[in-house]
């Protein structure tokens, strides 16, 4: 009769320890590989919210129109707009937000807000109105935008709201967001303004 041979002891805990081998590896790949679509879904959230954003500034500023009033005691009717590094205020037919009531123009003011509920802070205002730019509560607060630049562009590259009596070509907007831990900062959105 022959006799059946079978796996040794050293040779079962070989090929255990190859198979072990193998799922460590299986499993570490997963790992990475999870890791990185967790990462690519954030910052494809990150950045969508960014340029939802820019689209929501950009429909605005598009639509700014060159609105003139005088003061409560009257006077030279002055250009409402004033551009500066972190602020811009307009008046718009195309508010972001839509009012309760339709109105033909709408002051807006965009900036960056510091202290208590930091982030883009919007407001807008229902013209005719004194004062279209004063600080009021603003209607819409995100906490995600970590950084907001604004620079208005003249015909020779630059544009001065104190001297210049009309609205400037361009309007150059850089945003930066922090959603999740991940920061994101699109490319500067220049937006074009149609002479009114």
């Amino acid at each position: 009769m022959s006799r059946r041979r079978g796996f040794t002891l050293l040779e079962l805990l070989v090929a255990l320890a190859i198979v072990g081998a193998l799922l460590a590896l299986a499993l570490g790949s997963l790992r990475v590989g999870l890791a990185a679509w967790r990462q690519g879904d954030e910052r494809a959230e990150a950045h969508a919210h960014l340029r939802s954003l820019s689209e929501l500034l950009a429909r605005s500023v598009a639509a700014a129109f060159p609105y003139r009033q005088s003061g409560p005691e009257g006077g030279q009717p002055q250009l409402q707009f004033k551009c500066e590094e972190g602020h811009l205020s307009l008046v718009t037919f195309a508010p972001p937000f839509p009012l309760p009531d339709p109105v033909a123009f709408t002051a807006v003011s965009f900036a960056r807000q510091e202290g208590e509920r930091p982030g883009l802070a919007i407001r807008q205002k229902a013209l005719p109105n004194f004062e279209p730019f004063e600080e009021t509560e603003p209607i819409f607060v995100d906490a995600s935008v970590t950084g907001l630049t604004f620079r208005c562009l003249g015909a020779d590259g630059s544009w001065d709201s104190q001297e210049k009596q009309e609205l400037p070509r361009a309007v150059e907007i850089s945003l930066t967001a922090s959603l999740g831990g991940r920061t994101e900062t699109l490319p500067p959105l220049t937006i074009s303004i149609p002479a009114r």
